[in-house]
């Protein structure tokens, strides 16, 4: 009997409510488990970025749970991986947080999203490029707003400046290389802001822009042949890699999968990277990055300080593109609808469906869709500039 009771007892104390009781900070593990719950309401109910918002709060949920051992901070302690510790203790998310930490992820991402991606708008209207880059200006103010009013290390800083690019791909890249502590906060403040891109952007692009400047109607776009769209790929692989080595990672696979969309030999693999790769990358990066918001690392004052300058990244990435696009106007004498400046941010397509609707709010008979395209896809670009230029100047 009394052997009996001691297997219950050791399989009781070897719980994770033991484990949870046992912790001095037990409070902290209920409050993020609380904050996972709710992000998973906001990706199923709400329908914010789902694809990526619910396996974030799983693994949120999941490295939270103690004893659970999915993953340990502790292996990758100081921006390096502690592979003897790995091979001793590594868990699931552990293995899984690698292809996050080498880099592997993200790149396979735009790997994809090169694939979905049509660059014809960019193509017809290379002007476009102007626009995307102008939509950058909100990543570098807030790389100097966190530096200097909240004191962060360029490290961190960089990576919420990255925020203002609207690119969860990138934002991730830049933070496991810079910053790999703060992976889980801007993870969730980049995909969370990226849902809200109807809600935020609007109101600054009527602030900033004139009824009659919103209700202007743009000439349709030339068509795009093959051969240009081919030879898109290839030029800017070059050029950026020449230009920001550090970014030839991202760009070159983005360029790589709309090469492989493009050519019109490969529709295969243009489908597997749309849909299955995509897909797979997507859940083994979502539920890894989650996982580290950990209660020690989430729960700090320095996560408001990222929502808010995150947020203000956002805002001014915004204004940057709006500004340049009704200066843009003025020059062109008027055949330039400012509102496709908002689409600088590389929220693709969303972005661009935000300067439509509200184009069309003023003008039924206006259709800005391709003419925001081309400027929403240029930053796109632009964003992985960006990172490279911080990667090549703090890692």
């Amino acid at each position: 009997m009394e052997g009996i009771i001691n297997v219950f007892r050791d399989f009781a104390s070897s719980s994770g409510i033991a484990a949870f009781f046992s912790q001095e900070s037990s409070w902290k593990f209920a409050v993020m488990i609380l904050i996972a719950c709710f992000l998973l309401y906001l990706a199923i109910v709400r329908k914010f970025e789902p694809l990526l918002l619910l396996p974030i709060a799983f693994g949120m949920l999941l490295t939270n749970l103690p004893g659970a051992g999915l993953f340990h901070e502790t292996i990758f302690e100081g921006g390096h991986v502690h592979w003897d510790l790995l091979t001793q203790d590594g868990g699931l998310i552990d293995y899984l947080y690698l292809g996050v930490k080498l880099g592997i992820y993200p790149s396979l991402i735009f790997l994809g999203v090169g694939a979905m991606t049509d660059f014809g708008p960019l193509i017809a209207n290379p002007k476009s490029l102007l626009l995307g880059a102008a939509a950058q200006f909100g990543i570098f103010l807030a790389f100097l707003g966190a530096k200097l009013i909240f004191g962060f290390s360029d490290g961190v800083a960089a990576s919420i400046g990255i925020i203002g690019g609207a690119d969860g791909p990138t934002a991730i890249y830049v933070t496991s290389m810079l910053a790999p502590e703060k992976l889980g906060s801007i993870a969730i403040a980049a995909y969370s802001y990226m849902a809200l891109v109807p809600v935020i952007q609007p109101p600054f692009m009527k602030l900033l822009t004139t009824k009659k400047e919103r209700a202007i109607v743009m000439k349709q776009l030339r068509p795009v042949s093959k051969t240009e769209r081919i030879i898109f790929p290839i030029v800017v692989t070059i050029a950026v890699a020449l230009l920001v080595p550090s970014a030839a990672a991202l760009v070159g696979m983005l360029m790589l999968g709309n090469l492989i969309r493009e050519s019109g030999v490969t529709e295969r693999l243009s489908k597997t990277a749309q849909n299955e790769l995509c897909n797979i990358v997507t859940i083994f990066l979502g539920v890894s990055v989650g996982a580290t918001a950990t209660a020690q690392s989430f729960l700090s004052i320095e996560t408001l300080g990222i929502l808010i300058m995150g947020i203000c990244a956002f805002i001014f990435g915004t204004i940057g593109g709006l500004l340049l696009a009704k200066l843009m106007n003025l020059l062109s004498g008027g055949k330039i609808n400012p509102l496709i400046g908002s689409a600088g941010v590389s929220a693709v397509p969303m972005a661009a469906r935000v300067s439509q609707v509200v184009g069309q709010k003023e003008n039924p008979g206006n259709f800005l869709l391709m003419h925001a395209m081309g400027p929403n896809v240029a930053g796109v670009i632009g964003s992985a500039i960006a990172a490279g230029i911080f990667l090549s100047l703090f890692r």
